[in-house]
């Protein structure tokens, strides 16, 4: 490695990527491409980032392996910067089974958090946690070593374990403290301000309460029958009946939730759940046959009786009944959530993001754009959206949440 190759690098390790610009701006050869493009990705300029690394990896031969590897690696960063999902994962795990054959064990450990990093913007959260255990961080440079608390950080907030997200966030700030990077210690700081901040709102008698994660993680922690608007589920002590990929039942558990202590009307069940304001007897039969459905499925959580007039929920062991909503309305919640986080996304992405069909969320970007919440840049395959960050809330628990699919 010459001179100039390795001062670009100690300026990259740093965060100075204008000083490793400095130094290679004007060289063709790889391993310079490969500086030039962490530096580019270093500055945002992510397509520029890509297209460089690209070239220093057609440019490294086929005796070294090591160095593709490695740019394999770093294209791989840049890809999920982009939010660009279309890269099948196998091919940064042979990137790293050839980094840690070749004892890169640096490397090796940054393409692991990558993959990491990935399945937490995914929302496959077991996946993310079996990856994460795998790791072994003894050792690790501080970068890394702060990069590596922050995904174990944003683990544990979307599982709702608040007291292990807080002494993550605080390793992870003083991991990038002692890394001196600014933008290292900038996410760390914002991950420890977003815990301060409302994630939820109990909706109780018409009545509003904004609520952070540990208030949430208390409330799912206590005798309380919680009709979970964000996770689209009900909770009860230690019991979770997941209900997002089944939006009638999920329809009728929340406006049952709404209505109690009293009952809830059928004709006002039947608008909610099937989306009707002039019902027959073949949605009064349908509703019958889904209240079934949903009195078989959460009968170890409660029980739901005929009335008069409706259907009534009734909490088992005397529990009370407490209605966790999303900090912003609408069917496109979900979708807000994750643009907020200041990415450009693509259509793609979001569909995988959201579990939904990509039919199904092009659509409520429609919606959203006619509304001014979002807007897109580029044109057709390199069309990406981006929306205002929501400013004094969190959104992580906004962002298992399935859009409706239609």
């Amino acid at each position: 490695m010459d001179s100039l190759i390795a001062a670009a690098a100690r300026a990259l390790a740093a965060g100075d990527a204008l000083g490793a610009l400095k130094r290679v701006a004007l060289r063709e050869d790889p391993p310079a491409l490969a500086l030039r493009g962490i530096a580019m990705a270093q500055l945002g300029e992510h397509a520029r980032a890509r297209e460089l690394l690209r070239r220093a990896i057609r440019g490294f031969g086929a005796q070294e392996e090591l160095a593709r590897a490695r740019c394999i690696v770093a294209e791989a960063e840049v890809a999920l910067a982009m939010r660009d999902f279309h890269e099948p994962p196998r091919l940064l795990e042979r990137a790293a089974a050839v980094l840690e054959a070749r004892a890169d064990r640096h490397n090796f450990l940054q393409a692991r958090l990558i993959a990491v990093r990935r399945l937490l913007l995914l929302g496959r959260l077991d996946e993310a946690a079996a990856a994460l255990s795998r790791l072994d961080g003894q050792g690790l440079p501080p970068a890394l070593l702060a990069v590596a608390e922050m995904a174990a950080a944003e683990l544990a907030l979307r599982s709702l374990r608040t007291g292990a997200a807080q002494a993550s966030l605080v390793r992870a700030r003083a991991a990038a403290g002692r890394a001196g990077v600014p933008a290292l210690l900038a996410e760390a700081a914002e991950a420890q301000a977003a815990l301060e901040r409302p994630a939820a709102r109990r909706v109780d008698g018409g009545r509003e309460q904004p609520m952070r994660l540990h208030e949430v993680e208390a409330l799912l922690s206590s005798d309380s029958l919680v009709i979970d608007a964000c996770r689209r589920g009900i909770a009860a002590g230690e019991h979770w009946l997941p209900l997002a990929r089944r939006p009638v039942l999920f329809a009728l558990a929340l406006a049952l939730a709404q209505a109690w202590p009293g009952d809830a009307d059928r004709h006002e069940l039947i608008a909610r759940a099937f989306s009707t304001k002039r019902p027959d007897e073949s949605h009064r039969a349908r509703l019958r046959v889904e209240i079934g459905r949903l009195r078989a499925l959460a009968a170890p959580l409660l029980r739901i009786e005929a009335s008069p007039r409706g259907f009534l929920l009734r909490p088992l062991e005397g529990r009370g009944v407490a209605l966790l909503a999303p900090p912003i309305d609408g069917e496109q919640a979900s979708l807000l959530a994750i643009l907020a986080d200041g990415a450009a996304w693509p259509t793609s992405a979001l569909a995988l993001a959201l579990g939904a069909s990509q039919r199904t969320v092009q659509r409520a970007l429609a919606e959203l754009e006619a509304g001014g919440r979002v807007r897109s840049i580029g044109k057709a395959r390199s069309q990406r959206w981006l929306a205002p960050p929501l400013t004094g809330i969190t959104t992580n628990l906004l962002l298992p949440v399935l859009l409706p699919q239609g």
